[in-house]
């Protein structure tokens, strides 16, 4: 069960990774740096998935459990990322509020203001900030609801 519990938590991680890359490099929607940002918890949850899946099971859990810790990160991270865009606060980021430092070289890509939502679903008005913490949210209570439950194969 728990090797199970390990390659689902990374191949969730790996497939919101990929939700990410196809929205810039096929859809072409230009991520802010808070986005780029939001990916890094998905990346080190996918890690911690596969080590589970392959340690034993009190390993596993303490590893899962972890996984939901960082993805609680994320969740923190996402909400900074909403504030920003509902004006409740600036970003943190210099990259986000277009300040640039002088004599640095310009970025490759084009920045993305992090107060412009960027929308998935042109029609639904829910930014892709919106749905990372709202999906982070329920991943991250799943895994600690997974890690703290008392079973027997956790001996």
């Amino acid at each position: 069960m728990h090797k199970l519990a390990g390659a689902m938590t990374a191949l969730v991680a790996l497939v919101a990774l990929g939700v990410a890359y196809f929205a810039q490099y096929v859809l072409h929607l230009t991520p802010c740096e808070l986005c780029l940002w939001e990916r890094w918890p998905y990346r080190i949850v996918a890690v911690l998935g596969l080590l589970a899946a392959m340690t034993k099971p009190k390993s596993s859990r303490a590893l899962l459990a972890l996984a939901g810790l960082v993805m609680l990160g994320d969740v923190g991270i996402a909400f900074l990322h909403v504030g920003v865009e509902f004006g409740w606060w600036n970003s943190p980021l210099p990259e986000c509020n277009g300040a640039l430092v002088p004599g640095a070289p310009l970025p490759l890509t084009p920045a993305t203001p992090c107060d412009r939502p960027v929308y998935l679903v042109h029609a639904l008005p829910v930014s892709m900030a919106m749905m990372d913490l709202v999906a982070a949210f329920m991943f991250a209570v799943a895994l600690l609801a997974y890690a703290a439950r008392k079973r027997k194969v956790f001996r």
